[in-house]
């Protein structure tokens, strides 16, 4: 099972392999009180995209579109994620305050389809 997951909400043990992918680390959060499990910027979208987005429902379609493109170009980046969820259960964590519009919850769809 993949499921997606705010950095700021605390980790629990069926969070299973715990994945960023964001490309900045979230605010307040010290790295070595993080768990993670890996730390995927080449999974993040590109800047371009990110700000075109910002988080806009309305874009939410344009957006899955563009980033699985992206996600097409660089396949091999998500290696580490498709051999977690051979094992087991995996979190993608992200950083955006918006639970239901953000890569995360993108990407998990790209991985599911």
């Amino acid at each position: 099972m993949i499921q997606a997951k705010c950095a700021y909400e605390a980790p629990e043990e069926a969070d299973g392999n715990r994945f960023r992918v964001d490309r900045l680390w979230p605010r307040d959060i010290k790295k070595e009180d993080f768990r993670n499990d890996g730390w995927l910027k080449e999974v993040a979208p590109s800047d371009d995209l990110r700000k075109r987005f910002d988080h806009d429902p309305d874009r939410r379609e344009e957006f899955r579109d563009r980033y699985a493109k992206e996600m097409d170009e660089k396949s091999g980046a998500l290696d580490p994620i498709r051999e977690a969820v051979r094992q087991g259960d995996i979190t993608l964590v992200f950083a955006a305050k918006e639970p239901e519009h953000n890569n995360a919850v993108a990407l998990k769809a790209y991985l599911e389809e």
